[in-house]
């Protein structure tokens, strides 16, 4: 997929072809190994449990009717969520701070959704796997849609995430079903926010310290715990300036891969401030009418459940060409 920028060139979603999926699976050009900065960035293993504290900004406000409670509105069950002696919950800086909850959770398991639509056709990829937040790596099983051909059907790929690369396992397009496809995540137009067909959920986490407006939607249950719903704005640009160092390379390539720096948002955290859940949308101008949406969301649930992530040996990285077709 060749997505617009807001200056008007076009940007490639990869150095070196186009994926599956109305392009959202990297074709990629294999590097022949793992990068040094992928070692050190997040680990060689991440392998057991990971525990630790789970505590993060907690909220003390009552259950409420959805609706539109704007940022700084008085909390009348008891102090800030942020500690603000005023008694006012600063939700965008609860926000901001998910990423470090995840940390301080450790790991979890995950379940991603990724819609894309483009002139009325609508591609679903599902994926499931969980996150070493600590070592910053994580795997997910994607499972391709049926692209109508038979090609995508009952086919999985199995991807590593990390903040430098992200390998790809059965990625098919002319690469041995035992080999892995590695793509820098800095090289993508888009950072790999959606490019794997799933987003990373320390990124996604990492993409909310951009909020720029936020409302408080009420209360729910999710997966049998008490969450906050929270809509709002979250802007890539001001996400890559205040992000974690090892995700800035990547959102800051994002911030010129899509059709706006805004990304609509709807978050849900728990009471130690974690995130649970978030569904952000994006568009590429795709070079049609309407251009492309993407809708990811992203479930986080089984806190400190062990993620056994290694990865792949020099050896079985494949350095030959990806075909651009995706079969």
């Amino acid at each position: 997929m060749v997505v617009q920028d807001r200056r008007g060139g076009a940007v490639a979603a990869a150095a070196c072809g186009v994926g599956l999926a109305v392009g959202l699976f990297t074709t990629g050009c294999s590097s022949n190994g793992a990068a040094a900065d992928d070692q050190t960035s997040a680990g060689r293993y991440a392998d057991g449990p990971v525990g630790g504290s789970a505590a993060g900004l907690p909220f003390t406000d009552r259950a409420r009717p959805p609706g539109a409670r704007p940022t700084g509105e008085p909390d009348p069950a008891g102090p800030s969520a942020a500690g603000s002696p005023s008694g006012r919950t600063d939700y965008a800086a609860a926000l901001r701070a998910c990423a470090d909850a995840l940390v301080r959770a450790g790991s979890s398991r995950v379940r991603t959704d990724l819609e894309t639509t483009s002139g009325g056709t609508r591609i679903a990829i599902r994926g499931t796997g969980g996150h070493d937040y600590r070592r910053r790596t994580g795997q997910l099983n994607v499972r391709l849609p049926d692209t109508g051909d038979g090609r995508g059907a009952d086919r999985t790929i199995t991807e590593i995430l990390t903040p430098g690369a992200l390998y790809m396992k059965n990625r098919g397009a002319g690469v041995p079903a035992d080999k892995w496809v590695r793509v820098d995540t800095a090289s993508l137009a888009d950072g790999n926010l959606v490019t794997g067909g799933a987003t990373d959920p320390m990124a996604a986490a990492e993409l909310l310290r951009g909020v720029r407006e936020v409302t408080y939607e009420g209360r729910e249950r999710l997966d049998g715990a008490w969450v906050r719903h929270f809509s709002g704005m979250t802007h890539i640009g001001s996400a890559a300036r205040m992000a974690s160092p090892a995700y800035r390379p990547a959102l800051t390539a994002a911030e010129k891969g899509f059709t706006t720096d805004e990304v609509a948002f709807d978050a849900y955290l728990d009471d130690a401030g974690r995130l649970r859940k978030v569904r952000q949308r994006f568009r590429f101008a795709n070079g049609s009418t309407g251009g492309t949406s993407v809708t990811s969301t992203t479930t986080l649930h089984g806190f400190g459940a062990p993620v056994p992530v290694r990865l792949p040996d020099r050896r079985d990285i494949y350095s030959g060409r990806v075909t651009a077709d995706g079969g």
